[in-house]
C-alpha cells in the first residue's frame, strides 16, 4: 500500500470531510498507481520529443490544479514515505525511459496531490457525500481518465 490507513483517513477527512475505511485504501492505491503510470507515460513522450533519454519533472503533465493540491498536501503536515510508493511502482508496467532523482523525490507530493484531488472530486460529483461507494469511485475514475 502507498500509505497507511490512518494517513489515508486523515487526508480524506481534511481534504473533503469524507469518511473512508481500509477497503477504500486498496481502491486508492490502484487509482494512484494508474494515475502515476499515466503521468510517466506522458513523461516519456515529452522526454523523447526533447531528445532526452530520461524523464525530468517538467516532462510530466502536472496541471495547475494538481500543482495546487500538491502544495496543499505539503501544508497538511502528512508525510508519505517514498519506499512504499516505489515498491508499488515496481509492480506497474515499465515505461520506456527511467526518471531522474527530482521526479523520484516528488513522488510523495504527487501521490498526496492526486489523493487530495480525488477526495475533492468526490465532493464535486456529490456535495452531500460522506462515505464513497463503488459507484462514486467509478465516476471519479472516469473524470480523472478524461483529464489526467
Amino acid at each position: 500500500m502507498i500509505m497507511g490507513i490512518a494517513k489515508f483517513e486523515r487526508l480524506f477527512r481534511v481534504a473533503a470531510q469524507l469518511d473512508v475505511d481500509k477497503d477504500d485504501l486498496k481502491r486508492l492505491t490502484d487509482f494512484v498507481n494508474q494515475k502515476i503510470h499515466d503521468l510517466m507515460i506522458m513523461g516519456v513522450v515529452a522526454a523523447k520529443a526533447n531528445d532526452r533519454d530520461i524523464i525530468r519533472l517538467y516532462d510530466l503533465p502536472i496541471t495547475k490544479g494538481l500543482q495546487e493540491t500538491m502544495r496543499e498536501f505539503k501544508k497538511m503536515d502528512v508525510e508519505l514515505e517514498l519506499q512504499p510508493i516505489l515498491d508499488q511502482m515496481a509492480g506497474l508496467p515499465q515505461v520506456e525511459l527511467d526518471y531522474d532523482e527530482e521526479v523520484r523525490d516528488k513522488l510523495p507530493e504527487l501521490v498526496g496531490g492526486i489523493t487530495i484531488a480525488l477526495a475533492r472530486t468526490f465532493k464535486v460529483l456529490d456535495p452531500a457525500l460522506k462515505n464513497p461507494q463503488t459507484e462514486h469511485w467509478e465516476r471519479a475514475q472516469a473524470v480523472f481518465d478524461q483529464l489526467l
